[in-house]
């Protein structure tokens, strides 16, 4: 699979990241079947948080894999922290005593990746700053990123966190592109002129910080997935068109279709059905042209001043 570097780091990563939010839905067999099969397709890096299935994921990962040193060296692991019950948490004593449970639940030493999930607005910069610092240091962590956040955010963070944060993971599919279709409505008053998203698309690219698109399948909020869905007439079949000209399916062209942009975006799937995830890989090797792009964001919806 094609890889690309994550933010400023030297990490070589997958296009595709695999989210495991959904492992706990597998028995023992399928879920060593779904991990060998991820890294059959050179799908080696691996997407969790600490809240995913109330921090089971993690550890069914970890027997999924029959995680060890040699397997360790083979993959790449991500995890997440700062979401409770009731609230959001970046003390330092949270986020410490989050990656040791993440850690022990995955059976390793240390992460590749830690993200802050949803943020804080009580958060310390201070507080991030020595977390961060004491994690690294201690070889537990070796790069950090957010994930949610606007520019303004990550910039009140980086007033002290000394660490380059080397992605922002956020909501972005076809149909819930608001970052993409703000750039184009300057000066517009309309509805997608209006800036939800502080400009963090520019601003990612600005500040070579990789942006991980979540649930890039769905519409709304967790609402279902726009692909073979009614409520898409247009746009469906307009990917269904794209995918007949590249022999693929449309699952591939969702996914090129964000792969496309040259933000060199880390989509993170939340499939558990390999052959959708083999979909996925696919769309690595597969670049759409400026006209294809442009067709599907209109048959989505999107209007062009």
């Amino acid at each position: 699979m094609r890889t690309i570097k994550l933010g400023t780091s030297a990490l070589e990563v997958p296009v595709i990241a695999v989210g495991c939010m959904r492992i706990n839905s597998l028995d023992k067999t399928q879920a060593e079947r779904f991990v060998q099969g991820s890294l059959e397709l050179g799908a080696n890096f691996f997407d969790h948080a600490d809240i995913y299935g109330g921090g089971q994921c993690e550890e069914i990962f970890a027997d999924a894999i029959h995680m060890s040193d040699d397997v360790r060296e083979k993959i790449i692991l991500q995890s997440k922290c700062g979401i409770r019950k009731g609230m959001f948490d970046f003390s330092k004593e949270h986020i410490l005593d989050s990656v040791d449970q993440i850690l022990q639940r995955l059976r390793t030493d240390y992460l590749d990746v830690l993200l802050l999930h949803r943020p804080d607005t009580l958060v310390e910069p201070d507080e991030v700053a020595e977390a961060f610092d004491k994690l690294e240091s201690s070889g537990k962590v070796r790069h950090f990123g957010v994930s949610n956040q606007t520019p303004m955010q990550i910039q009140l963070l980086k007033k002290s966190v000394k660490q380059p944060l080397v992605a922002n993971q956020l909501q972005l599919s076809i149909t819930n592109a608001s970052m993409i279709a703000n750039g184009f409505n300057v000066n517009m008053a309309n509805s997608s002129a209006v800036d939800r998203d502080g400009g963090i698309l520019d601003f990612c690219r600005l500040n070579d910080i990789t942006i991980q698109p979540w649930s890039p399948f769905q519409y709304g909020f967790f609402e279902g997935v726009f692909l073979g869905n009614e409520k898409f007439p247009e746009l469906n079949l307009k990917i269904d068109e794209i995918a007949a000209k590249y022999n693929v399916s449309n699952t591939t062209i969702a996914i090129a279709w964000l792969l496309r942009h040259p933000a060199n975006m880390q989509p993170v799937t939340g499939t558990m059905n390999l052959e959708r995830l083999s979909d996925c890989a696919k769309a690595s090797d597969i670049k759409l042209t400026r006209e294809e792009w442009y067709a599907i964001f209109l048959a989505a919806g999107n209007i062009l001043p």
